[in-house]
């Protein structure tokens, strides 16, 4: 095993077997700050900081916003370990949702990628700080949209052909203008959360005319 420590929030593990990613796992538990990523023998220990916690939860905030407003049925579930053995890939994802799949995993604890759908939807923060490149571990998952919120700037990728193609539009909502979200949140955050969540459920009220069967 070798080890980088990179940055004080950050370490990079090399040579990881798939028996140690699992202990590892079962050794942190389910109650921990840290996020892994483990892709083909490279593991990323990461312990996000407080920037990194506001967008993941000020997004997924406005993800669950935006599908009571048109009255779309979702599951969420959050930072869950989503891993394949056959594809060496296990990633932690800033939060994850099911849209098109959610009844396939409605009210389900017991999840499993071997056999259930991966996420329809999931979210990552600051992937530029991130060292280990979490897309080839999604797209052999499966995950069929990837929402990246950078620097002020969120981005949409597809997976298409086994590899991610950014959009301009979001197979979950795709008549609203997604990438217009973080300067909707900049232009309320000053004023709260709550202010927020207003300003995003009237933002897509004002859409609804563009709503297919609205």
């Amino acid at each position: 095993m070798t080890v980088a420590k990179n940055r004080a929030d950050r370490v990079m593990l090399y040579d990881i077997s798939w028996q140690q990613f699992e202990n590892l796992l079962k050794d942190l538990g389910e109650h921990r700050a840290a996020r892994l990523a483990y892709d083909r023998t490279t593991l990323e220990i990461m312990i996000p900081l407080s920037e990194h916690e506001y967008y993941k939860e000020v997004i997924s905030i406005a993800v669950q916003d935006i599908a009571e407003e048109l009255a779309i049925d979702y599951e969420s579930y959050g930072s869950t370990t989503w891993k394949r053995e056959s594809r060496m890939a296990g990633v932690e994802s800033d939060n994850c949702f099911y849209f098109q799949n959610e009844a396939t995993v409605r009210g389900r604890l017991d999840l499993d990628l071997k056999q259930d759908p991966p996420p329809d939807l999931a979210l990552e923060i600051d992937i530029t700080s991130k060292s280990l490149n979490r897309f080839p571990i999604y797209a052999r998952l499966g995950v069929p949209e990837l929402w990246c919120y950078d620097s002020g700037e969120l981005k949409i990728y597809h997976l298409q052909d086994g590899e991610y193609v950014e959009s301009e539009n979001s197979l979950v909502f795709p008549t609203l203008a997604i990438r217009d979200l973080p300067k909707l949140i900049e232009q309320n955050r000053a004023d709260g959360r709550r202010a927020i969540r207003r300003a995003v459920r009237k933002w897509v009220k004002i859409e609804l005319p563009n709503q297919p069967n609205s």
